[in-house]
């Protein structure tokens, strides 16, 4: 890919959500670029999750803008990215099945739909359960299925919410493998999640959110030795829960 190609670096200019009359994000200012893994940390009830929802384009801010490289405030190359939620929906068919419908939906050549779903499902190490129906998988498997979905997309930025909060830590390592592999491919990593052991293996730089507010934004290894507010060290400590 070249670098005229890429839908980076995402802009989020000033953005405002509200519902009710109350403000959930407040003027958010942050440049997203390739290659780094970001990390979206808070307490519950920061605003990490409504901050992916919004960058991914699933919501309308109340007001700022939101701009990919080389595209208007209100273009999004959809098509160029993809969300894995902690839940995911899966499809009642096959694991197989869930990947070349959704690349049927997206216009994937039919011809090309079998050969990546079975190249995506090896990534995740699904492969023998091609033909399981994905809904009876355990959730672990569901989440690497889920993952194996969105990158059947090849997607150049991949937004993942809280992706192990369900999972055991055994399952959680597996995602987090895989995840890494697709940080090595090439693919951006956002990411929000409020484990902090997580984010110390994952990070390469931290968005630190407290009550819909940007409170930093820097390398993590910075986040984690010297935070820069009161706010960050708290939650360094597990001392801060909202």
């Amino acid at each position: 890919m070249s670098s005229r190609d890429t839908i980076l670096p995402l802009e989020i200019r000033r953005l405002v959500f509200e519902i009710d009359g109350t403000r959930l994000l407040h003027d958010i200012d942050l440049t997203l670029a390739a290659g780094k893994r970001t990390v979206i940390l808070g307490p519950n009830g920061a605003g990490k999750s409504l901050l992916l929802r919004l960058s991914h384009g699933l919501m309308e801010p109340t007001s700022g803008e939101i701009v990919w490289r080389g595209a208007g405030t209100r273009e999004r190359p959809i098509r160029k990215q993809a969300m894995v939620f902690q839940r995911p929906v899966m499809l009642r068919r096959s694991a197989l099945a869930n990947l070349t419908h959704t690349m049927k939906v997206r216009g994937v050549p039919r011809g090309e739909r079998h050969e990546r779903a079975h190249a995506a499902l090896a990534l995740a190490g699904l492969s023998r359960l091609a033909e399981r129906p994905a809904r009876a998988m355990s959730g672990g498997e569901q989440q690497r299925l889920a993952l194996a979905r969105a990158w059947t997309s090849e997607p150049q930025v991949l937004f993942l919410d809280e992706p192990t909060a369900s999972l055991d830590p055994a399952a959680s390592r597996s995602v987090e493998t895989l995840i890494g592999g697709f940080h090595a491919a090439g693919t951006k990593i956002v990411m929000a999640t409020h484990d902090l052991g997580q984010a110390r293996r994952l990070a390469d730089e931290v968005v630190f959110l407290h009550k819909g507010r940007l409170l930093e934004h820097t390398p993590a290894d910075e986040f984690f030795e010297n935070p820069r507010t009161s706010e960050g060290r708290a939650f360094v400590a597990g001392e801060l829960l909202w």
